[in-house]
């Protein structure tokens, strides 16, 4: 019996997963879509997947027993320790973050080689990829290209750059001698994302999450203390358009793409600027300052703004929100409506 090409998620039941996935099936209606993660997919994603996989990465046989089952030819590999936790776990987070992206390319690669083409792979990067020496530097740059200071200060950003590196040699370099096709079996993408923002999950502690965490805690009336300087700016986005950015680099044609990493941006804001959005939003909120260091050093490295134009030029990224629209019009009031009963 002959098999459908079927997609491949890890990490669904996380936040960019849950959207990929009601994404996909509406525009994909009869293509498979298998999911794999550590943690069970919430029903209303379960009923929109031909099979949820509850499982890790780490697992060879389970992976083989998917190559057998299923002719992938699209991967979205979302699966991930995340950055605070890797800081506190990075033996941990390299056999995650790195072990498991090598047993996910080479999944890709047998599965390419097993149906004859490319195998489409979407890894998600971060601008924890970069690593500024110092605040001035920082802010002498402006908006920096991905090219520039690929030197990570965490080990969430280094096994982010390390797997770009691995991405870019699967699809670029990888039994691809001079007599043989420069196709590649892994059509390796990659986006680095900014700070991410989304207004139907809640932010889990991570090193970016000061905005959203300050909306949550005005909207259920408890006080906050900012984790970071209020001079402090990097790069955010709307979940809505990471998503649409996903859809729009892995839908490009492949001689179009001039990179396989690509930065995205909409909006950087300071601490100070969302802070005053909040207040404006909820009168009664009570922000203040409690400075972390070690999380305020982290984010000090990373970029003010980034310089996306190549994503721009070679596929079309183009933000529906900027800052005012996306706490206006987006994160706020979906924010608010989630504590209006409490």
């Amino acid at each position: 019996m002959s098999r459908k090409p079927s997609v491949l998620i890890t990490g669904a039941s996380g936040e960019i997963g849950h959207a990929l996935i009601s994404r996909l099936a509406k525009a994909n209606g009869d293509r498979p879509i298998v999911t794999l993660d550590l943690n069970p997919l919430p029903p209303e994603s379960v009923a929109l997947v031909r099979q949820a996989v509850t499982g890790s990465i780490l697992d060879s046989a389970l992976l083989d027993g998917i190559l057998a089952q299923y002719e992938v030819d699209r991967v979205y590999h979302l699966a991930a320790l995340l950055s605070t936790r890797s800081e506190f776990s990075p033996a941990l987070a390299h056999k995650v973050n790195v072990e498991g992206t090598l047993n996910m390319l080479e999944f890709a690669q047998k599965q390419g080689e097993s149906h004859g083409r490319p195998v489409s792979f979407f890894y998600p990067s971060s601008v924890a990829a970069f690593g500024l020496p110092s605040l001035a530097v920082k802010t002498k740059s402006g908006k920096v290209k991905e090219d520039e200071f690929n030197v990570p200060t965490t080990m969430y950003g280094a096994n982010k750059l390390y797997c770009e590196h691995l991405g870019r040699y699967y699809s670029r370099h990888y039994k691809q001698l001079a007599a043989e096709t420069q196709s590649g079996k892994v059509d390796f993408r990659c986006i680095r994302f900014p700070g991410l923002i989304s207004a139907e999950t809640v932010p889990s502690g991570g090193t970016s999450d000061y905005a959203p965490e300050m909306i949550h805690a005005a909207a259920e009336g408890k006080p906050y203390a900012c984790f970071v300087r209020p001079d402090t700016r990097i790069p955010f986005m709307a979940m809505p358009d990471a998503v649409d950015a996903i859809f729009r680099l892995m839908d490009a044609p492949r001689t179009k793409l001039t990179r396989t990493i690509y930065n995205i941006g909409a909006f950087a804001p300071s601490a100070a600027e969302i802070v005053a959005v909040v207040r404006s939003a909820f009168p009664k909120a009570e922000i203040t300052t409690k400075v972390d260091e070690k999380r305020q050093g982290i984010v000090d490295s990373w970029p003010a703004d980034v310089d996306d134009s190549a994503a721009r030029s070679d596929w079309g990224h183009q933000p529906a929100y900027d800052f005012a629209s996306a706490f206006g019009e987006y994160l706020i009031p979906s924010i608010k409506k989630r504590y209006a009963g409490g």
